[in-house]
């Protein structure tokens, strides 16, 4: 009798914790309020794939010879971005007409020459001290032996251009005076295909203090499909979201499902799959110092890390539509009234 009294009230005991978590996640749920939706589709109907195009076709073009970490081509790839955003004014963190954050080529390693990291910033209108940043690569393959340029244009040409256009909206909307109330540092990363070197650099000489960076939205790769969704190309893998925040997870879960309907697939969010991409991309290293992250990958394709990653094979449609999704996670991260909240 002893021992089934015991039982049963181990049974109650765990029957509560139980209801107390799906309590404690519903509470999340239902703490989250769309900011301004009204706003949210006026300035994400702004980055259009016409724009996004463009800005791909020169950036993964043969005049930027693959950008290769320290290269000529990387050179006037991280030229390209910081004209940019003189053009639309959008200033520096660092100085006025200061955008590239100088990694030495010490710090790269002795196959490489120096480089730099491309920073751009929107400053907050209530709460400047915190920031989100939002980051794809700029680093590619560059050539090889036989002189074929390897254009990158996927990897991560996709994401730099998404970038470029989300600051663009975000300016605009400053300029119509509609936040961010958070900062926004949209972060240009080199070496990132020499093993993650240039986001190491930041976060060991971070700009703004890593304990008032409130997430990390990560993008590699995010105009193609792959085999695994021929059929259904509305989708997009998201990894990382629910490692150190379920409030951030279930953030990015509410802005698609009120806007979007895309399929997120957390295929390879399991922390058994054996690709290990959460450790892969620029994001891990903000995770690795307590950071929440998304990361925004459409997968590997035929032409990942080959010549042939071209911008004529990407979707342009679909690249609008998950910069799009991204625009506005950023957009409620930067609005809501308190930053997310880590999970104890």
């Amino acid at each position: 009798m002893k021992i089934f009294v015991c039982v049963s009230l181990l049974s109650i005991v765990g029957s509560c914790a139980t209801l107390s978590y799906k309590e404690k996640i519903q509470n999340i749920k239902d703490g989250i309020v769309v900011n301004q939706p009204d706003k949210i589709k006026q300035y994400s109907s702004t980055i259009t794939s016409t724009e996004l195009k463009e800005h791909l076709y020169k950036f993964a073009s043969k005049e930027f010879e693959g950008r290769q970490v320290g290269s000529k081509g990387q050179k006037l790839a991280a030229n390209y971005i910081k004209d940019y955003y003189i053009s639309e004014n959008i200033t520096s963190p660092i100085k006025n007409d200061e955008y590239f954050q100088d990694i030495p080529k010490e710090t790269l390693g002795l196959d490489y020459n120096d480089s730099e990291n491309v920073v751009a910033y929107i400053e907050g209108t209530e709460k400047p001290n915190e920031v989100l940043i939002i980051s794809a690569h700029l680093d590619h393959e560059g050539i090889d032996d036989d002189g074929n340029i390897y254009y990158g244009a996927d990897d991560d040409g996709s994401g730099t251009v998404a970038l470029l256009e989300m600051a663009q909206a975000f300016k605009l909307a400053k300029k119509d005076g509609h936040g961010p109330k958070r900062s926004i540092l949209f972060l240009h990363l080199t070496a990132e295909e020499t093993g993650l070197q240039g986001s190491r650099y930041y976060v060991n000489n971070p700009i703004f203090p890593l304990d008032k960076t409130v997430s990390n939205l990560n993008i590699d790769m995010i105009g193609r499909v792959d085999r695994r969704h021929e059929e259904n190309p509305n989708y997009i893998y998201l990894i990382g979201a629910d490692r150190l925040s379920k409030e951030l997870h279930y953030i990015s879960e509410k802005i698609n499902n009120t806007f979007f309907n895309i399929d997120l697939d957390y295929k390879y969010n399991d922390e058994e799959d054996q690709n290990r991409y959460y450790y892969r991309s620029d994001h891990y290293n903000f995770a690795s110092h307590n950071i929440p992250v998304i990361f925004y990958f459409n997968g590997e394709h035929d032409d990942y890390h080959k010549p042939s990653d071209t911008p004529d094979k990407i979707n342009y449609p679909l690249l609008e539509k998950r910069t799009r999704l991204i625009f506005a996670t950023a957009w409620q991260l930067a609005n809501q009234e308190n930053r997310i909240k880590l999970d104890n």
